[in-house]
């Protein structure tokens, strides 16, 4: 595997942390600037653990690139129901990482072009607190990109290598 593959793979960990550590604490109450019907001031508990679970689903499948750079991306470990110990083929990886990419591309790029308007919406965040957000948020552009070029990599290796 090329180092610059396992770097990249490594680097989806990154873009989605920031994100997900700023969503937590916004749950938790931060006074993140938003007004109106986006204030959480009347979040409940459940807010606070969906937030968690979509971090930690986030990171989950931020995590699963590594897979395309390691040994556990061609055979599955043995401590896994039924599929243990088996060789996992190519497309089994390929497809839903390519798909991933796509998706995340798709979901995430317009975020480039939010708060660059004439009429920014009033009940988001504005001044410093909206550089925050958005400096939290905009690694997320960079998820679809580097899922996409793991995948290309894990694919050239798996064609060659078997």
């Amino acid at each position: 595997m090329p180092r610059w593959a396992e770097w990249a793979a490594q680097a989806t960990l990154w873009c989605v942390l920031p994100s997900g550590i700023w969503r937590i604490l916004f749950g938790l109450g931060l006074p993140a600037g938003f007004t109106g019907s986006l204030d959480p001031d009347n979040a409940s508990r459940w807010w606070l653990l969906y937030v968690i679970a979509l971090t930690v689903v986030s990171e989950a499948f931020a995590f699963l690139t590594i897979g395309l750079v390691r040994p556990w991306g061609e055979v599955a470990p043995r401590w896994m129901p039924f599929i243990g110990g088996r060789a996992i083929r190519p497309w089994a990886a390929i497809v839903p990482a390519s798909l991933g990419a796509l998706a995340l591309t798709a979901l995430w790029t317009p975020l480039l072009g939010v708060g660059w308007g004439s009429d920014p919406d009033p009940e988001m965040p504005q001044g410093a607190k909206a550089v925050i957000l958005w400096a939290c948020y905009v690694p997320l552009v960079a998820w679809g990109p580097l899922l996409a070029a793991v995948t290309v990599a894990y694919a050239i290796r798996r064609r060659r290598h078997g």
